[in-house]
């Protein structure tokens, strides 16, 4: 689906321009194109790779979608891919945006992402001595977007894992808890598969040698990665913080398993001292004389009574009962 095929000219907007007059226009002086779609079909990629000359490979990865995030060079041009990340319905759901840069020319190819990047084109117009950088401006404002939008989800889940962590010491919410945190590992392990390779696709748009589109902007990409590493960083500490939440959750566990096991600890011993004296005095010899005292059985009784009585004191007083 076409969203906006608009051509610009020393930083401001000309006009929206139909797809077939993409190339008329690219031959203009200080002028470059600006096309964004959104779940194009094969048809509608063929199109643009010949209005703007693009090369197959990536056309070839844009069709086939589910790539790593990445930034590659095709001679004087760049194809890019980026994930975008959004909660959904309490899930982490991940688009993905495609993103083709020459040097007259940003063609944006948005796919499975419920956001939208009008307010980047809102912002790149509004400041016109920036988009007088042409391409280049627009690709450094889509990759800023989409990081922006990853610190809100990075913020929804560490509340979500400050709620867990709240429940950790509950008892009875052991198993809930393992369930929620592993959820919570999961999420942020998409997260993490869509910022950190882009941190590193980013590191290579400044410093040292630079494609030729972004020579002029590179202090723009620093502050990118500059945000790409507090992203990143803030990940870590999310992963770290649920490893650490789920080791103390099975301490929790082994320490409920340990309580159990005194208590049955203790009564079997209870009920085993019990059972010698019965087993004792029930082999029935004849020269047992315990067995002809008329006092002998209240006595066994008492006995142990008493052996039992004294083992469930020892046993209460030191905490296993």
């Amino acid at each position: 689906m076409l969203i906006n095929c608009v051509a610009y000219q020393e930083g401001r907007k000309l006009s929206d321009i139909p797809v077939e007059q993409i190339s008329d226009y690219l031959e203009k002086e200080n002028c470059f194109v600006w096309v964004a779609l959104r779940d194009a079909e094969d048809a509608e990629l063929m199109q643009m790779k010949h209005e703007f000359n693009l090369h197959e490979l990536a056309v070839e990865d844009a069709q086939h979608g589910h790539q790593r995030p990445k930034i590659e060079e095709y001679g004087d041009s760049l194809f890019a891919v980026i994930h975008t990340v959004e909660i959904v319905d309490g899930a982490v759901s991940v688009g993905e945006l495609n993103l083709f840069v020459g040097e007259n020319y940003v063609l944006s190819v948005r796919n499975r992402c419920q956001q939208n990047f009008l307010g980047v084109r809102a912002r790149c117009e509004h400041e016109p001595h920036l988009l007088k950088h042409g391409s280049a401006f627009v690709f450094y404002a889509l990759i800023d977007a989409v990081v922006d939008r990853y610190l809100p989800v990075i913020e929804s889940l560490e509340e979500e894992l400050e709620l867990v962590e709240e429940q950790i010491f509950a008892s009875g919410s052991e198993r809930s808890n393992i369930q929620r945190l592993y959820q919570l590992k999961r999420k942020v392990m998409q997260v993490r598969h869509a910022a950190m390779p882009l941190m590193e696709a980013t590191g290579k748009l400044f410093g040292g040698r630079v494609p030729a589109i972004c020579a002029d902007t590179q202090e723009y990409f620093r502050d990118v990665y500059d945000h790409l590493y507090r992203v990143n960083a803030s990940i870590e500490t999310i992963r770290d913080t649920i490893s650490t939440a789920i080791q103390v959750n099975l301490s929790m566990v082994a320490i409920d398993e340990s309580e159990v096991n005194k208590r049955l600890a203790a009564w079997a011993a209870i009920f085993a001292v019990a059972t010698a004296f019965a087993g004792i005095w029930g082999m029935n010899f004849k020269a047992m004389p315990e067995l002809e005292w008329q006092y002998g059985y209240p006595c066994a009784l008492a006995l142990m009574a008493g052996v039992c009585g004294y083992l469930y004191y020892r046993f209460r007083k030191t905490g296993w009962l």
